[in-house]
This record gives C-alpha cells, sequence and structure tokens, in this order.
C-alpha cells in the first residue's frame, strides 16, 4: 500500500480531477489573490467596534485563517460566524465580511440579508452566484475571484483578499512582506518535504497518511496559533480523504476529552493523534503537549507531532494547513479514493433545496 505514494501514475488515475494541481498552486493563489481586490471603494474604518466573517465550509476557513493570523495585531474582536444568522451585536460598527465561494450557500445569503438589515459595513468575497448578483445590486464592495474550483482548494483565494481589505482600511499593517514569505516557505515545503515526487521516506505529509489509514485521526493543537489548521486538517481529512476525524483545542481538551481516552477500547487502539506545533505555543502548552502525551500513548495507536515552518505567523500558519492539505490528499490516495468529489454535500443540498427556504 505504501508504495502507491511514491507511484505517481497510479495517483494521477485516481485522482482524476486533479486535486494535487490545486493543492501545489496554493502558494500561486497567495501571491495573485490580492489583485482580485483592485479599485474597491471599502467601507470606512472609523467607529468599527468589530469584525465578522460569516461563511461554510471552505469559505469560512479563510476566516479562521484571517484570525490566526492577526490574533495579537487586531484592536477590536473578530469572529468567525457559521450559521444562517448573525450575532445580536452586529450593527453599523459592524465589518462584515461575506464569504461564499459559490455565491450560492444557503446559510450565507441568509446571513447576508441578516447583515443588510443591521446595516453592517459589508465586504463580499465569491466567484459570483446568487451572492455576487445581490451584492452588485445593492452596491457593496465585490471581490470576484476565480471560479471552477472546490472552495476548500481556494482558500488563498478566499482570505488574502480580506487581509488586503483590512490593510486598505488600515486596521492592520501591510501584508506583502508576511504573504512573500508564507509563499517562499510553502514552496520549499513541497519540494523538499510534501510534493509527490519526495518519497515516502523522505515525506512527512506521506508518513502521517499512511499512519493514519484505516483509523481516526484525533487532531489537537493550541486555541491561539494552530487553531485554524487543527480545523483545517480535519475537515481536509472528511472531504479529501473521505475518512472520520476529530478535532480539539488545548487548554480546553485537558478538561474533559483526555478522560475519553479509555473506551471503547477496540477505537482507543486505533486512534492515531495528531498534535500540531508553533514556536508560538506558550511554555504551558508544550507542557500540557508532553503531559497528554503521556497519558494516552500506551491507549492510542500513535502520536505525531507536525511542527510550522517560517519565522512569521502567517507563514508559519500556512505551512501546517499546507502539511495537513497534503496529508489529506495521501490519504485519500491510500483510501483508493478520488479527493475532489463530495458525494453526500451535493445530495444533501439537493435535497435541501426542495425544502424551500430563501
Amino acid at each position: 500500500m505504501a508504495n502507491r505514494l511514491d507511484d505517481l501514475k497510479y495517483i494521477r488515475k485516481l485522482d482524476k480531477s486533479n486535486m494535487l494541481a490545486l493543492l501545489t498552486g496554493f502558494s500561486d493563489q497567495l501571491k495573485d489573490a490580492s489583485e482580485y481586490v483592485g479599485g474597491q471603494v471599502l467601507p470606512k474604518a472609523a467607529g468599527i467596534l468589530n469584525i465578522v466573517f460569516t461563511g461554510m465550509g471552505g469559505s469560512a476557513i479563510a476566516g479562521d485563517l484571517v484570525k490566526c493570523a492577526l490574533s495579537n495585531e487586531l484592536k477590536v474582536p473578530f469572529i468567525v460566524n457559521r450559521d444562517y444568522y448573525l450575532p445580536g451585536f452586529v450593527s453599523s460598527q459592524t465589518l462584515l465580511f461575506v464569504s461564499s465561494y459559490s455565491g450560492d450557500t444557503e446559510e450565507t445569503l441568509s446571513a447576508y440579508k441578516a447583515a443588510k438589515r443591521k446595516k453592517a459595513r459589508i465586504v463580499v468575497i465569491t466567484s459570483g452566484g446568487a451572492l455576487g448578483k445581490m451584492a452588485s445590486k445593492d452596491g457593496y464592495p465585490l471581490i470576484k475571484i476565480p471560479a471552477g474550483i472546490p472552495p476548500r482548494a481556494a482558500l488563498g483565494y478566499l482570505f488574502v483578499p480580506a487581509l488586503t481589505v483590512l490593510s486598505k482600511m488600515g486596521l492592520i499593517k501591510d501584508k506583502e512582506k508576511d504573504i512573500n514569505e508564507a509563499v517562499n516557505v510553502l514552496t520549499g515545503l513541497r519540494r523538499d518535504f510534501l510534493g509527490p515526487d519526495v518519497p515516502l521516506k523522505k515525506n512527512i505529509a506521506k508518513k502521517t497518511a499512511l499512519a493514519l489509514v484505516g483509523r481516526i485521526g484525533a487532531i489537537y493543537g493550541w486555541s491561539g496559533s494552530s487553531d485554524c489548521a487543527v480545523t483545517r486538517l480535519r475537515s481536509q481529512i472528511n472531504e479529501n480523504s473521505k475518512a472520520l476525524a476529530i478535532s480539539h483545542l488545548l487548554p480546553e481538551m485537558d478538561h474533559n476529552e483526555i478522560v475519553g481516552y479509555v473506551h471503547p477500547k477496540r477505537i482507543i487502539n486505533d486512534v492515531v493523534v495528531v498534535f500540531l506545533r508553533d514556536e508560538d505555543d506558550p511554555p504551558r502548552i508544550t507542557d500540557r503537549v508532553e503531559i497528554t502525551s503521556s497519558i494516552i500513548k500506551n491507549r492510542v495507536h500513535k502520536i505525531i507531532e507536525i511542527k510550522s515552518g517560517g519565522e512569521g505567523p502567517l507563514a508559519r500558519i500556512c505551512s501546517l494547513i499546507y502539511i495537513g492539505d497534503f496529508i489529506s490528499f495521501y490519504l485519500a490516495i491510500l483510501n483508493g479514493e478520488d479527493p475532489s468529489p463530495v458525494d453526500e454535500i451535493t445530495f444533501l443540498k439537493k435535497e435541501l433545496s426542495k425544502r424551500k427556504y430563501i
């Protein structure tokens, strides 16, 4: 089975929609995405009390990434909203990013309408669809990004424009240098440790995927720097690998989930724990990882630590996400699955469309 990961012909045959090309193109997205903001007339920054990024799935992960990257810089609260509804505090003093790659996500369309009623300062990021049409008609800033790829594979297009908007509004410092560093870090990772031409014995993503085959992945990180990467890896394993995974964050995990590593023993014995680590992890989190590992190491199949690369926070966060994306891709190959289709989501949306909502 392991040999499949070094067999490029087998990978290409299974990867019918060429998800691999989209993964390797992530760094190119980072380089190009800020251009889509163009000369948009953006909301005024004066008086903004909070920022809300509303979206679902891959479109919402972009908000998580922005939040993680700016956690020490933003002077106002930033939340990611995944729902039909908006928090009660949203008002005319809220900067509200509405993110839907397709432009047809029903939860996000509902939230957009609520944002209009609340007179929020709206910025829309989409490839088109109903959301694009409504934003254009309503006169809100509309950042149109390239269409035709799975939303989860458009992460660069979805989050870099948000950074650019915040920078142009004067709410954060210019991020061009940080983005360039992230591009260089990802390029090096792909070349030396992640790409399909890097053999299994040197490839951290292939080795992690091999450990996860036939097992449940439990993904953990710190609620600060690695929060978004934890969520991303879990969802990528779900969508790309067609496999279940669980996730939690330290220190909260140590106040509940750690006690669950007892029953059912047959399942616990097949769990692979993956800790996502970053140099910004506080010393107390490092202590918790070490002690938590010592408690569960003889109960689970394996414990793996994956460390970020780069100097700046954006590069380090992107590196963890990039490693995780490749892990999910190689796990899909080992599972004999084409990474791109998400048939269950497609079916669910089709069934929901028969039940009128908006």
